[in-house]
């Protein structure tokens, strides 16, 4: 199956700020991130540059609502996913390097 993008959760390394994003290339986001490419954004600014979750989708119109989905959670839930998902709070990034 061709993925056509992703959601994802970043978080910092004191896992106290959660970052809910989307994209056509994950990789690429991922480097951006972790890069601080784009200076005085969220996660510049709170240094949020550790993928503990992603979802992939073969149509871009479900990444754009399952985001906006995603954002709406409370903290709580957000985390309930990424334990499910990944327990131990892993940065997954090198699975898209």
């Amino acid at each position: 199956m061709e993925y056509k993008g992703y959601i994802y959760i970043l978080c910092n390394k004191n896992r106290n700020v959660l970052y809910v994003g989307l994209t056509d290339n994950l990789g690429r986001r991922l480097y951006e991130h972790k890069n601080h490419l784009f200076k005085n954004s969220f996660t510049d600014k709170y240094n949020v540059e550790y993928l503990v979750y992603y979802e992939c989708f073969s149509d871009i119109k479900n990444v754009v609502l399952r985001e906006i989905e995603v954002k709406k959670w409370n903290r709580n839930k957000k985390e309930a996913l990424i334990n499910n998902f990944n327990p131990e709070w892993k940065d997954l990034s090198q699975r898209f390097s």
